[in-house]
């Protein structure tokens, strides 16, 4: 059981990590605002609304019912700027060891969220992490164009007790499966486990 020092610590920890984080994005914005100031203001906006989207249609490695539900809920993927690949949905033991699950970034009036599929069912989905799209634009080249960076990945235990060893954060549990690797490319990441039923904010990249 949790004592009330280690739940402070996780909360320091947190706070942290999201301080830091909020930083990367107001220094993010504000070298693009240096770097065109003479030019057309930033339309981040707009940017928002050319990140590409795509169907869960575009996925055939998906289970069918699995399509079906996400399209129900009127997802779409969001894609990382860099890779022309269709990404952002994941396989992995991300609920326990015994089952494979499936994991996606699924956007909804731009804002996305973690959606899992814990065995490929629909029954119970699970749902985490839900942030504006926005908040993972940043400038990815000259002349202040602006990408979406924002990638889901599989975290296995190796890598979250190696990450935890570097740079410390929360102390993570008994690791008997994956977790989710949710990154902002680039800048850092967060490692979301599930434990006791529950999520857990677990020590990715800085």
């Amino acid at each position: 059981m949790s004592t009330a020092a280690d739940a402070a610590t996780s909360t320091a920890w947190y706070i942290k990590r999201m301080r830091l984080l909020l930083i990367i994005l107001l220094f993010g914005r504000l070298d693009l605002e240096s770097a065109t100031q003479g030019s057309a203001p930033i339309d981040w906006e707009r940017a928002d609304r050319a990140t590409v989207r795509l169907s869960p249609s575009a996925f055939p490695e998906l289970p069918d019912v699995v399509r079906r539900e996400l399209e129900h809920r009127d997802c779409v993927i969001p894609q990382v700027f860099s890779n022309r690949a269709p990404h952002n949905i994941v396989r992995g033991r991300f609920t326990s060891a015994t089952h494979q699950d499936w994991a996606v970034l699924c956007s909804r009036r731009q804002v996305s969220s973690i959606l899992v599929f814990r065995s490929g069912s629909v029954a119970s989905v699970l749902e985490l992490a839900r942030q504006p799209d926005r908040n993972y634009l940043q400038n990815v080249g000259p002349g202040g164009v602006i990408g979406f960076s924002r990638a889901l990945g599989v975290a296995d235990p190796k890598f979250i007790r190696e990450h935890h060893e570097w740079y410390g954060g929360p102390e993570p549990p008994p690791l008997d499966h994956d977790g989710i690797n949710d990154m902002f490319v680039g800048k850092a990441s967060v490692v979301w486990y599930r434990h006791a039923g529950r999520w857990l904010q677990l020590t990715g990249a800085d």
